[in-house]
């Protein structure tokens, strides 16, 4: 990258950081300039507006939940085994990036889900996309023999989100080794209804 590609890379990369501790809405140009040490100007170089600026955050948020979460799944076996990775890889995913206030993702799901606009619609394309890879993840499972053919794949990836988005609830409110242990075994029984073996 070039010197301003990692300028807007640092600033993305406070923007992540302040929308997982406070939510996207805290972002402002003001704001996140002094907290990555620039100017208003320097930082209204990269994002021309707010909006622009939230919009951005968003999607470089959903590019790291897919290096960190989907991306090395991939590596996994298709089918369960590559299933499997992903739960695990997001179980932890806001961690290991050093976002340790929860994930900014869901985050921006809460603030924007009744707000139509281009934040909304950045949220959209971010699950719309995982909801594609999810189902595209689960149908391999099928064709691998893993899965019955019969299950519901539209109702299989609703309840693994179910087991997903409880998990960073508990996780963040009270135990998260509890929590972990508890979304585990809610996994289990989801892969154990689906499989060839049931």
């Amino acid at each position: 990258m070039n010197k301003g590609e990692q300028t807007r890379a640092a600033i993305l990369d406070e923007a992540l950081a302040q929308a997982s501790e406070a939510g996207f809405e805290s972002l402002t140009i003001g704001g996140l300039a002094e907290r990555a040490g620039l100017s208003k100007s320097g930082l209204f170089a990269h994002f021309g507006s707010r909006e622009e600026l939230q919009v951005a955050a968003i999607e470089s948020g959903a590019a790291r939940w897919a290096e960190t979460v989907f991306m090395p799944a991939m590596k996994a076996r298709r089918g369960l085994p590559r299933i499997r990775a992903l739960f695990e890889n997001w179980l932890d995913w806001t961690a290991r990036t050093g976002l340790m206030h929860g994930c900014p993702m869901r985050a921006a799901a809460v603030e924007f889900d009744d707000r139509p606009g281009p934040l909304r619609d950045a949220v959209i394309e971010h699950f719309a996309r995982l909801d594609r890879e999810l189902a595209r993840a689960i149908r391999l499972a099928i064709s691998e023999k893993h899965f019955r053919g019969d299950i519901d794949v539209e109702q299989f990836m609703f309840d693994l989100m179910g087991v997903l988005f409880a998990y960073e609830h508990m996780a963040r409110l009270f135990d998260a080794a509890k929590a972990k242990s508890r979304a585990r075994t809610a996994f289990e029984r989801l892969v154990a209804t689906a499989s060839c073996t049931v």
